[in-house]
């Protein structure tokens, strides 16, 4: 059982782990070790998350999401295939705490009269300095 928070929790059965050659340096250990890690999670079959948590998933995801619902993470930052598994499990993890959280519900507001005010002012000034500049002063003697 992974737990992810007090609500969600994955069963192991609900990821699959496949093991690929990762690019990079490493010498001739890199032509024979499988040290990536691909991590696959279907949203769809997972019991412990809500319709919700589910869509919000989907959205972060982008990318990462396929067709049928899975969501793939590649993890090759390290050279060792246990950090690797830990790094996209961790990865995993993350993305469903996001999906989790509410977004802030943002009222959308207007400025007030004195703001408006305050910036038709300040463009006003900023008006007069720039046309002092341009004028030259000419003399004729």
């Amino acid at each position: 059982m992974i737990r992810i928070n007090d609500t969600i929790s994955i069963q192991p059965d609900e990821i699959e782990e496949h093991f690929i050659r990762a690019g990079g340096p490493g010498g001739q250990n890199v032509n024979k070790v499988s040290t990536a890690v691909q991590l696959r999670f279907d949203v769809h079959r997972c019991k412990s998350l809500t319709e919700r948590v589910r869509r919000r998933l989907e959205s972060l995801a982008g990318s990462k999401l396929t067709k049928n619902g899975v969501i793939i993470i590649t993890a090759n930052r390290h050279r060792t295939q246990e950090a690797n598994r830990r790094d996209a499990l961790d990865r995993l993890i993350a993305m469903i705490i996001e999906a989790d959280q509410r977004p802030k519900y943002r009222v959308t507001t207007r400025p007030g009269r004195a703001a408006k005010m305050r910036r038709t002012d300040s463009k006003v000034k900023r008006g007069n300095v720039k046309k002092l500049r341009s004028k030259r002063i000419s003399r004729e003697d």
